[in-house]
């Protein structure tokens, strides 16, 4: 029986020690949470005061992508709301009335609304130059700075499927 206690002694002597010989390190005391503590501030990213003096030269920090948009006027914001701010592209001809003063199209627009437009009517990248009973053709501004053509004709047809043909 003695033999067995100090079996179980030594066993648990030897688990206490590590590989080394040293003693392992005692455990860190649980540190409660007080209910007092402020909430620590992040310090901003940018240092207070920066100040970019470019001399002639660009930003490099400012991102090239917003400046560029908001410079052509492409941004969702500066456009003006109804048929003024409608591109050419973002409208489809739906149908053709006749009136006295001839055809008037009739026309869904991107922001699933339907416009009448008629000669004359200005988009916001161009004008409606004639409505017939078969198409819409607009004058568009091309806003490319490689293309030596600034206006072209865009024909937007009643039947697109029968134009594939």
């Amino acid at each position: 029986m003695m033999r067995l206690i100090l079996l179980v002694v030594v066993a648990a002597l030897l688990q206490a020690t590590s590989v080394d010989g040293q003693a392992p390190p005692p455990a860190p005391a649980p540190v409660a949470p007080t209910a007092t503590a402020a909430p620590t501030k992040v310090p901003p990213l940018e240092p207070q005061g920066y100040d970019y003096d470019p001399a002639g030269r660009r930003d490099p920090f400012v991102s090239l992508v917003r400046r560029t948009t908001a410079a052509s006027g492409t941004s969702a914001t500066s456009r003006p709301r109804g048929l003024a701010g409608l591109a050419t592209d973002e409208i489809t001809m739906r149908g053709v009335v006749k009136g006295r003063d001839g055809f008037v199209a009739m026309a869904i627009g991107a922001d699933n609304r339907i416009y009448y437009l008629k000669a004359g009517d200005e988009l916001y990248d161009g004008v409606i130059r004639t409505v017939t009973a078969e198409a819409m053709f607009v004058m568009q501004n091309v806003n490319d700075p490689l293309s030596t053509v600034r206006k072209r004709e865009v024909r937007k047809p009643l039947r697109p499927a029968q134009e594939a043909h």
